[in-house]
C-alpha cells in the first residue's frame, strides 16, 4: 500500500506528532515487571514502540505510518507484552524483537487501541477468526481515507464501536460519500468530520440524501453559523464540531423533532452552547426519571435552558414545604400527608423525581417546573435548618451511625430515601425489616415496576410489608403469575394484600388454593373464601375450619395437599 509522498507527510505532520506526545503524557502500569524500576518505564516502553514499529513496517508489510501511529498508540496492549520479558537495561530491545518475531502479535489488537477503543472494550471489537490485517485489508484501506479527509487517527475508534461496516467500506466508496457531503451541503472538510464522528451512520446511507438527513444538516447549519469558530486552532476545530454536533444529537435521542433543534438551540444559544454535553445528559436523564415523555424533557432543556445550571444535586428539601412552594392546594396536601407519610420529612433534591413518583404527582411537578421555565425549581430553598426534621429518624440515623454495621446500614436508608421515603418515623420501622445489599434491594424494587406495579403504589407495599422486598426477583415473579394466572387475581389486588408475597408459594399458597378448588370440584363445599382469608389463617385455626366443612376434607388435605 504505498503512499504518496505529500500524503506521507501531511499524515506525518497532522499524526505522528501528536500521538507521540500523547504516549508521553500517558504511560499505563506495566503489572507483573516487578524487576523493571520505574526510571526505565519509559525507556521500555519507548524501545518497544520502536520494535512494533519496524516490526509491523519492515516484516508486514504495512506503510510506515501506519506501523507509527499504532506502536505510538497502544501503550496498553504494549505494556502486556513488555511484562513477558525479563527486563535488562542492556538486552531488553532485542528481548523484545524476538518475542514479536517468533509469537505474532494480534495485530487488530493494537489497531483497535490505537484508534482510542479502550483497553477494557477491545475484545468485544476484535474480528472473528483473523489475526493478521493481510486477512482484511479493507480496514487500513477505509483507515486512509478517513485521515486523508482529516479524520483524527484516535478518533476513528468512534466510528468502529458505532459503525463497524465503515471499515468494510472501499476508499472509493468513502470519498464520494464526502464529496456528496461537501458538495450538497456546502461545508468544509472540518465539519463534515466533526458531523460524521457525531453520527456515523451518515456514511453508511445508500442512494440519495434523504428528508431526515437533510433536516440534520439544516440543524447543524444554523448551530454552526451561531457558534464562534475563528479563535480556534485547526485540530481544535474538529474537537469543538464534534462536540457541539454531540450535543444536537443529544436532542435527537431524546425524541426532538430533527428540522427544529437547530432553531431552538440557537434561541437561547448563551446558555446551551457552553454547557458540556455530558452536564446535558446528566440534567436530561435527570428530569427522564419523572417517568414523562422523553421528547418532553428535550423541549424543557431547550425551552428553559436556565435548568442546566440548576445544582440538582446536592440541596436538600422539605418534602412539604417543597409541595407549597409548587402552590399544591391545601386539600391535596392534606391527603397527601394522611396517605403518604411515608415520603414526607426532608430528602435529597437528587431525589426530587422519585418522592414525586412515590407520592403520585410526577406528571404535576415535571409540568410545573415546564410551565415555569423552570423559575420555581430554581427559585426552592428550604426556610431554615430545623424545617420539618424529624426527631425520630435524626435519633436513629445516629445510633446507626456509630454501630458496627454504619456502612451497610447507611446504604438501605439511601436505597429508601433514593425510592422516595423521607426522612421520618415510617422509614426507620422500614428499614429494620429490609434484607439485602442496596444493588439487591434495587434489584427487587425494579422487579415490582417491571410487573406493572405504579412506584407509588410499590412503596406504599413497601410501607405495609417491608418483608417483601427480601423476596429474590425470580420467586416474586412466580408468586405473582400463580396469583395471576391461576388464582385468577390481579395486581389490584395484590397492592391492596402485598402480604400475600411473603407466605410460602409451595406449601402455603399453591397447597390452600388447590384445596379449595377442589372442594368446589366436588361439591363438599360452595363457600367462597377471600386470598387473605384462605392464606392468613395458621395451620390450627386452617384445619379447624376444614373440619367444620367436612370430615374429608381435613384428611384431603392433610394427606394430599
Amino acid at each position: 500500500m504505498p503512499l504518496r509522498k505529500s500524503l506521507f507527510t501531511f499524515l506525518s505532520r497532522n499524526f505522528a506528532s501528536s500521538s507521540s506526545a500523547a504516549a508521553a503524557r500517558k504511560l499505563p502500569v506495566i503489572r507483573g515487571t516487578n524487576n523493571i524500576h520505574p526510571i526505565h518505564k519509559p525507556r521500555a516502553l519507548k524501545e518497544a514502540q520502536k520494535a512494533l514499529t519496524d516490526y509491523l513496517h519492515c516484516t508486514r508489510g504495512l506503510p510506515f505510518i501506519f506501523a507509527e501511529l499504532i506502536a505510538a498508540n497502544s501503550l496498553f496492549a504494549l505494556s502486556d507484552l513488555i511484562r513477558k520479558i525479563r527486563f535488562s537495561a542492556f538486552t531488553f530491545s532485542e528481548s523484545f524483537e524476538s518475542l514479536i518475531r517468533y509469537h505474532p502479535i494480534n495485530e487488530f489488537e493494537f489497531f483497535l487501541e490505537s484508534i482510542g477503543i479502550a483497553r477494557d472494550e477491545v475484545p468485544f471489537f476484535l474480528p472473528k477468526n483473523k489475526f493478521f490485517f493481510s486477512e482484511d485489508l479493507n480496514i487500513l484501506d477505509a483507515s486512509l481515507a478517513l485521515i486523508q479527509f482529516g479524520f483524527p487517527w484516535n478518533k476513528l475508534g468512534v466510528l468502529y464501536k458505532e459503525e463497524g461496516s465503515i471499515f468494510s467500506m472501499s476508499s472509493n466508496e468513502l470519498v464520494e460519500r464526502f464529496r456528496v457531503f461537501k458538495q450538497y451541503f456546502g461545508i468544509d472538510n472540518l465539519r463534515v468530520v466533526g458531523i460524521c464522528l457525531a453520527f456515523p451512520y451518515l456514511l453508511t446511507v445508500e442512494g440519495e440524501l434523504g428528508s431526515c438527513i437533510e433536516a440534520i444538516f439544516e440543524d447543524l447549519e444554523m448551530v454552526f453559523l451561531n457558534f464562534e469558530m475563528a479563535s480556534c486552532s485547526v485540530e481544535e476545530n474538529v474537537d469543538a464540531w464534534y462536540k457541539l454536533c454531540r450535543k444536537v444529537k443529544v436532542f435527537y435521542e431524546l425524541g426532538c423533532v430533527k428540522g427544529k433543534v437547530g432553531e431552538l438551540m440557537c434561541k437561547r444559544k448563551e446558555l446551551i452552547f457552553p454547557c458540556p454535553k455530558e452536564a446535558l445528559v446528566r440534567k436530561a436523564e435527570y428530569f427522564c426519571k419523572f417517568g414523562v415523555r422523553k421528547d418532553d424533557v428535550g423541549l424543557l432543556l431547550l425551552e428553559s435552558p436556565e435548568v442546566l445550571n440548576l445544582d440538582l444535586e446536592t440541596p436538600v428539601i422539605s418534602v412539604l414545604g417543597f409541595l407549597e412552594h409548587f402552590r399544591l392546594d391545601k386539600k391535596e396536601l392534606q391527603f397527601v400527608g394522611e396517605k403518604y407519610p411515608h415520603v414526607l420529612g426532608r430528602n435529597k433534591m437528587a431525589n426530587l423525581p422519585h418522592v414525586m413518583k412515590a407520592l403520585s404527582l410526577r406528571e404535576w411537578c415535571f409540568n410545573k417546573i415546564r410551565k415555569t421555565n423552570g423559575r420555581l425549581l430554581a427559585t426552592y430553598a428550604i426556610s431554615g435548618p430545623d424545617e420539618d426534621v424529624d426527631k425520630e429518624f435524626v435519633d436513629a440515623l445516629e445510633r446507626i451511625k456509630s454501630s458496627r454495621w454504619a456502612t451497610h446500614a447507611m446504604s438501605k436508608v439511601d436505597f429508601l430515601r433514593g425510592i422516595g421515603f423521607g426522612e421520618n418515623g415510617s422509614t426507620v420501622k422500614v428499614l429494620k425489616y429490609l434484607h439485602g445489599t442496596r444493588s439487591e434491594l434495587q434489584e427487587r424494587f425494579d422487579c415490582f415496576l417491571r410487573l406493572g406495579i405504579e412506584h407509588s403504589k410499590v412503596c406504599l407495599m413497601i410501607k405495609m410489608e417491608p418483608h417483601i422486598l427480601s423476596i429474590s426477583p425470580e420467586l416474586l415473579e412466580q408468586k405473582v403469575n400463580f396469583l395471576c394466572h391461576e388464582m385468577g387475581s390481579s395486581l389490584q389486588y395484590l397492592e391492596g394484600f402485598p402480604g400475600f408475597l411473603s407466605y410460602d408459594l409451595e406449601t402455603r399458597i399453591k397447597r390452600r388454593y388447590r384445596l379449595y378448588v377442589w372442594l368446589r370440584e366436588t361439591g363438599l363445599s360452595t363457600k367462597r373464601y377471600s386470598i387473605a382469608s384462605m392464606l392468613s389463617a395458621t395451620e390450627k385455626k386452617f384445619i379447624i375450619r376444614l373440619l367444620k366443612i367436612h370430615p374429608a376434607a381435613a384428611k384431603q388435605y392433610l394427606e394430599c395437599f
